[in-house]
């Protein structure tokens, strides 16, 4: 494949490749696509933290009890456990009360990458595949690290844009 460099924030580019690893661990199209988006959500969430964008909300243990819990569950991907749930289309991420559906998670991907969404996912697919699932598992966020897009440091990088190059996917499934 050609070096390709696009031009992206890394929150696409960390829920595209969040659900490509799901999928590799069994995952279906869909579950894994809404375990993606939850994973790059909590990625973001805890940065935002850490720069001190956002603040711990202060009514946290009251809104906490008025949720409905169901049958909710933990998953981990890419080192982050994720709450989901069973529901009647399988497994899906949830975010407070809410299921992360798939197609909203399609939505955005295909909004976010544009024509370069399927030349992306395949090479991640490709790398995902160079690994067995339990390799991969333990290793898939230090992968993403070698091969996001650079951005600057601390609050000038927050939703900055880098270039995801796709020279770099390959370079890490060839050396494996």
């Amino acid at each position: 494949m050609a070096t390709r460099t696009i031009s992206i924030n890394r929150a696409p580019v960390l829920t595209l490749w969040a659900a490509v690893v799901a999928q590799r661990l069994g995952f279906n199209e869909d579950e894994a696509l809404s375990l993606g988006k939850a994973v790059a959500g909590l990625d973001a969430q805890a940065k935002g933290r850490r720069l001190g964008i956002f603040k711990p909300h202060e009514e946290k243990a009251t809104k906490a009890r008025e949720k409905e819990r169901g049958e909710e569950f933990w998953i981990e991907v890419c080192g982050r456990p994720v709450p989901a749930k069973n529901t009647e289309d399988g497994i899906r991420a949830v975010r407070g009360a809410q299921v992360i559906q798939p197609d909203g998670v399609r939505h955005y991907l295909k909004g976010k990458f544009g024509d370069d969404l399927a030349k992306v996912r395949s090479a991640m697919q490709r790398l995902a595949r160079s690994f067995e699932p339990k390799e991969l598992a333990g290793r898939c966020f230090e992968l993403y690290e070698r091969f996001r897009p650079a951005i600057p440091k601390g609050v000038k990088g927050w939703g900055a844009k880098g270039n995801l190059d796709l020279g770099v996917i390959e370079g890490l499934t060839e050396e494996k």
